[in-house]
């Protein structure tokens, strides 16, 4: 057994992100860091955070920064208060942006990509734009019966009881076909609704063998009754195609009022419409233009609202607020159909602990926010127990203490989830996992401030966009926020040097930290003793490490602080003491 006269060396390293509970701090942890993180494509060591440049104004709030990269050529468009706007020499300050459309929902929005098209939803709006021009989407027009005769009846066989349904009915369309084969002697063709709209609406079109006819010169429509009457008969085996419009209650605005959306299976899947809290919606295959009546699945019984749906594990998560006790977890299963092909049956989970702002995929874990932090969905098997997993207990202490903690906005950027609340940013390690006494698989986790408020968050190509209320645009990059230093530091935990019940003494040589040289001539080394900061001396990095020589007396806990106003890199430090007499009252 050691003597208490016997030297002790501390080295702190292999750091991993911050420990706010206070609680038992691990030496690679810190308690009192900020702006600093791991960049693992360069370093093993912690270094400050990069700065933000600011790229432009855009006169209102950012609410979305979209891209289409077609034919090599990178179209970035900017959803700034109602208007959408395409920055015309971007990335350069946006002296040349042009309104594209002015009418946008004062909310975030969200976009797509298919087939070279970007495609734009913000709660009242459904928007495509190829690159050159945009417009609303204009929804496929389903053919809703095939091959029919006349008077309705199939002609595919006719002891068939029911009649042949070729297409469902298009939520984002008023229109629908019907194809028929002539019989050579009727006139009246009964379509497969009645009560269209009128001719004010839509004035109706068809045609015969590929010829088209015009109503009220070719022919004459009864609405109420859905009949087509021609004034020619047409001649038998003729095709005759008739289009017609029938506005459904509330169908186009069941998909244009849904701020969620996500790609699974090859369908665009839509939910957060206020007026279907409980509901999700999806296109069909390979068709984002066509949002099929029957795509329509309610998740639980009550109204609490959908906060998150995610793909994930072969299924797609739909996280909802939380209702009294009811289930607050779903999923839909891609299960095969004889009519639909695929259909997304609604399976509830066994977790009842709500979704308050927010969810996502990061890196195949199903993570969401609830009331006490940042939870993950373990599950081995979908149809048996599915447990909960908490991620965020080295920051809770603070992040929950966040007053827009139910409006994070999140992203991954460079193996992170960027989770930002107002001025500050918690950053969630993927590489970086452990163990937590109860059980559960824990993330790291780093603390950003930053010196604007930001209220959106856009990662594209390994590039982070910021934006904010002031309708100023943002990127990480650089080392200075806009012309201001980042000021960070690591701050090591509260050590007593393994004797608690002793005042210690310390070694003021054989102190070493070990640095990455990154031109810094400003690194503050000082220590914090029982709570009190103690100034020591200034640094440089040249060399790769720096000796520094503590002096403090009669302790009971002590910290070393590094910290700069320019940017630093630490891989690790070391401490050394003796102890001296016991602590006294």
């Amino acid at each position: 057994m050691s003597s208490l006269t016997d030297l002790i060396t501390r080295k702190y390293s292999n750091f991993r992100g911050v420990d706010f509970t206070d609680n038992d701090v691990k030496n690679y942890r810190s308690p009192l860091a900020l702006n600093m993180w791991k960049v693992y494509e360069d370093s093993d060591c912690i270094q400050t955070r990069p700065g933000m440049q600011l790229l432009g104004n855009f006169n209102n709030k950012i609410l979305g920064v979209f891209f289409l990269n077609k034919n090599n050529k990178l179209r970035v468009l900017v959803h700034s208060g109602t208007k959408l706007l395409k920055w015309n020499n971007y990335p350069n300050r946006p002296a040349e942006y042009e309104e594209l459309f002015t009418g946008m929902n004062i909310i975030e929005s969200h976009s797509f990509v298919f087939e070279n098209t970007l495609f734009i939803m913000d709660g009242i709006n459904y928007l495509e734009y190829d690159g050159e021009t945009i417009k609303k989407v204009e929804g496929t027009i389903p053919i809703t019966s095939y091959y029919k005769n006349p008077n309705g009846s199939t002609s595919i066989d006719e002891d068939t009881d029911t009649d042949l349904v070729y297409q469902p009915v298009n939520c984002l369309t008023s229109y629908r076909k019907n194809v028929f084969t002539a019989d050579g002697k009727s006139t009246d063709y009964y379509l497969d609704a009645k009560n269209l709209d009128s001719p004010t609406i839509y004035l109706m079109e068809a045609t015969v063998d590929g010829a088209l006819k015009i109503e009220n010169i070719d022919f004459n429509v009864d609405r109420e009754n859905g009949i087509v009457k021609f004034k020619e008969i047409p001649e038998k085996d003729k095709e005759v195609i008739i289009t017609y419009s029938k506005t459904g209650a509330n169908y186009k605005e069941r998909i244009l009022n849904c701020t969620l959306l996500c790609e699974f299976d090859n369908r665009i899947f839509l939910s957060g419409n206020p007026d279907f809290p409980n509901a999700v919606f999806h296109t069909e295959l390979n068709d984002p233009r066509y949002v099929r009546d029957t795509a329509y699945y309610e998740c639980g019984l009550d109204l609490a609202p959908i906060k998150a749906i995610i793909p994930g594990n072969n299924v797609l998560w739909v996280l909802k607020d939380i209702e009294q006790n009811q289930s607050s977890i779903y999923y839909l299963t891609p299960t095969l159909d004889s009519i639909y092909n695929k259909i997304y049956p609604s399976v509830n989970g066994s977790i009842s602990l709500g979704c308050m702002s927010t969810g996502i995929n990061f890196n195949d874990d199903i993570v969401f926010f609830s009331k006490r932090g940042l939870e993950g969905i373990a599950t081995s098997s979908l149809y048996s127990e599915q447990l909960l997993q908490h991620k965020s207990t080295t920051i809770d202490n603070k992040l929950l203490l966040e007053n827009k903690y139910n409006d994070i906005k999140i992203t991954e950027y460079k193996g992170y989830l960027i989770c930002l609340v107002n001025s500050h940013i918690y950053l969630a390690d993927s590489r970086s996992k452990f163990q937590s006494n109860a059980n559960d698989i824990e993330y790291d986790w780093y603390y950003w401030e930053l010196p604007f408020n930001i209220s959106y968050v856009k990662e594209y190509r390994q590039n982070l966009y910021l934006g904010n209320e002031n309708g100023d645009l943002f990127i990480l990059e650089g080392i200075k926020d806009n012309e201001q230093d980042v000021l960070s530091y690591w701050t090591t935990p509260k050590d007593d040097l393994g004797y608690p019940s002793y005042t210690k003494t310390t070694n003021k040589r054989g102190n070493v930290a070990d640095l990455k040289i990154m031109g810094n001539d400003n690194i503050h080394v000082d220590t914090i003793v029982d709570g009190v900061l103690k100034e020591k001396k200034i640094f440089n990095d040249s060399k790769g490490y720096i000796a520094y020589r503590i002096k403090d007396k009669k302790f009971k806990d002590i910290q070393i602080k590094f910290s700069s106003n320019k940017p630093f890199g630490l891989f690790s430090c070391t401490l050394q003491g003796f102890v001296a007499g016991y602590i006294k009252r």
